[in-house]
């Protein structure tokens, strides 16, 4: 028999999930903003739109879970 989580413990595992994300993100951008310092600019810049790619992408899941309209 499989017991069903309540909502505060599906919230609890989702934030869990999608820090991970959040820190992709933002480590992919610093990443960038390295790359970007040490003269290798367009390289720099596609790290950092990667980057913001990412962040993007944890928006948009949490919107469609949570059915947030925007």
């Amino acid at each position: 028999m499989k017991k069903r989580l309540t909502q505060e413990q599906e919230f609890q595992i989702m934030k869990l999930v999608l820090d991970k994300f959040l820190w992709l993100g933002i480590g992919v951008m610093l990443f960038g903003l390295y790359q970007t310092i040490n003269n290798q600019m367009t390289q720099g810049i596609s790290w950092i739109v990667a980057g913001a790619f990412v962040l993007v992408l944890f928006i948009i899941m949490i919107i469609k879970h949570y059915e947030i309209s925007p």
